[in-house]
């Protein structure tokens, strides 16, 4: 079983005052552009953490038995708090898990199902483009317990430095893996 964490508990900070989520482009909601992209992929559930304004975000998500909504009340601590309470809702059967971002609306299904046909007999797989490194990133459950010892606001970062002998570099072609809708001009480009 393939699972996603979508980390959507963020106070938008950047955005002066308006919550990047549920912006819209093209006249869809950001946040439900990254939800779209994930369940067009062939994950098998999908997690996704809430915090800043989860009332009004969880308006803007549909119904479907893949997703599971968790709130983390601890959202201002930062990212790594949210990471934890989406692997502590984790499926038993994950076999690995993407950490996504909720300001990556142009991450397809594409990049997601590339990513998964790399997982045989990796640990780590995380998206490049240009030899650069971006999201989502994929892990193998034998990861959760050393990610669930991260603190601050750092996603998986430190993770990645700390068994840079297993992570797997895996090349795409989409520049998508390293764009995020963090400023009111980054919704104009």
């Amino acid at each position: 079983m393939i699972s996603s964490i979508l980390l959507a508990a963020g106070k938008s900070v950047r955005m002066r005052g308006e919550n990047k989520l549920i912006r819209k482009i093209n006249g869809i909601p950001l946040l439900k552009h990254s939800i779209d992209n994930i369940l067009s992929s062939s994950i098998d559930e999908l997690i996704i953490v809430l915090g800043y304004q989860k009332e009004v975000i969880e308006n803007f998500i549909h119904k479907d038995d893949r997703i599971k909504i968790v709130f983390n009340s601890q959202f201002e601590t930062g990212m790594a708090s949210s990471i934890k309470i989406g692997i502590k809702n984790l499926s038993t059967k994950t076999e690995a898990f993407f950490i996504s971002l909720g300001d990556m609306p142009e991450v397809n299904k594409e990049i997601y199902n590339g990513l998964i046909k790399q997982l045989k007999n990796n640990k780590i797989i995380v998206p490049t483009y240009k030899n650069k490194q971006g999201n989502p990133v994929l892990f193998s459950k034998s990861i959760k317990e050393e990610i669930m010892n991260i603190d601050g606001d750092v996603g998986a970062k430190k993770i990645l430095e700390k068994n840079s002998k297993v992570v797997f570099n895996f090349e795409v072609n989409n520049q998508a893996i390293l764009k995020n809708y963090n400023t009111p001009d980054s919704f104009n480009n």
